[in-house]
């Protein structure tokens, strides 16, 4: 991969806050830390005092039917 194809790349990466996440799963924002504090989401990325997920991350998470993660 050069340099040109990972800008490209880095650049189409969504992220997305809990609030959206809780909407996706229909559930709410406190269900989306329980969620990850128990192990059961995708783990997300923390961007100075922010935290995220990669919407890829998360869909591909939901396709492959919600399973536990292993840390």
């Amino acid at each position: 991969m050069n340099n040109q194809e990972l800008i490209s790349e880095r650049q189409t990466v969504r992220l997305i806050a809990a609030e959206e996440l809780a909407k996706m799963l229909d559930v709410s924002t406190r269900t989306i830390w329980r969620l990850l504090s128990t192990g059961k989401l995708v783990q997300p990325l923390r961007i100075g005092g922010s935290v995220r997920w990669r919407l890829d991350d998360v869909e591909e998470w939901i396709n492959n039917g919600c399973p536990v993660v292993t840390k």
